[in-house]
């Protein structure tokens, strides 16, 4: 689907606010799945994003019309668009986060730069490959995704962090509480404080991997573990954090 100019290097201001629009519209609605997930580039970063790919891709086609019949002049209108590809990365490192083993961010990451495609899309006036894109990344986000966490569901590892206080038994009524509900700890890392806690004991972290067959057990195990006195902080990937100092009852957050 194309627009027919007067001209292939002139376009109407109609033209010009349209492909805009849809540009805006169209990363919008990749920013929504990102926001609803609550990810570090969402709505307004995917707008952005696709809406400045088609400005840039309409500047680089039409921006240069007046000189297109100047005899020593050569108008590539793909060149500002190789560098919008290239230069979107900067957006999409910053979005990439690395806590330990697990790095977070990179679906993220691709997504603003598959929105950066589809403004230069929009901006070309290519708007069948920019709508059909548009509607493969939200299947591959939402869809996807959904079919992924069920199909892996027994393979993932489950990344919990803790901080407790250094006394005995502490470690070994965690390790039971996960054990209950039929949580296997595949991988654990201690990290000693000498500093004092709180009461005058020294605090001991705690990085557990877990492999679990129902996120509702390990919510559970995860409840029971945070009503231990001994526990100071507690946060699980994407699922829960409890700080030391909240009351109890309220310790856990969804």
């Amino acid at each position: 689907m194309a627009y027919v100019s007067a001209s292939v290097w002139h376009i109407t201001w109609s033209e010009l606010a349209l492909r805009m629009i849809v540009a805006a519209i169209l990363g919008g609605l990749v920013g929504i799945e990102r926001e609803w997930s609550n990810h570090a580039a969402g709505f307004r970063t995917h707008i952005l994003v696709c809406l400045g790919s088609a400005t840039i891709m309409l500047l680089s086609i039409y921006g240069f019309s007046e000189f297109v019949y100047e005899t020593q002049v050569r108008v590539d209108p793909a060149r500002l668009a190789a560098q919008v590809v290239s230069g979107i990365g900067f957006l999409g490192a910053g979005a990439i986060m690395r806590n330990g083993n697990v790095i977070k961010g990179l679906t993220t990451a691709a997504s603003v730069w598959v929105v950066g495609a589809i403004g230069l899309c929009v901006g070309a006036g290519f708007l069948v490959g920019a709508f059909v894109c548009t509607f493969l990344v939200l299947i591959s986000l939402y869809l996807l995704n959904k079919w992924e966490k069920h199909l892996l569901r027994h393979r993932r590892l489950h990344e919990v962090e803790m901080v407790i206080l250094d006394e005995p038994g502490a470690l070994g009524k965690i390790a039971s509480l996960f054990g209950e509900q039929g949580i296997q700890i595949a991988n654990l890392r201690m990290n000693h404080a000498d500093g004092p806690a709180d009461e005058g004991n020294g605090t001991m972290h705690l990085s557990f991997r877990l492999r679990i067959q129902k996120q509702e057990k390990l919510v559970c195990a995860l409840e029971r573990i945070a009503a231990l006195d001994a526990l100071i902080s507690l946060e699980s990937q994407d699922l829960v954090t409890w700080k030391y100092g909240n009351e109890k009852s309220n310790a856990l957050t969804l």
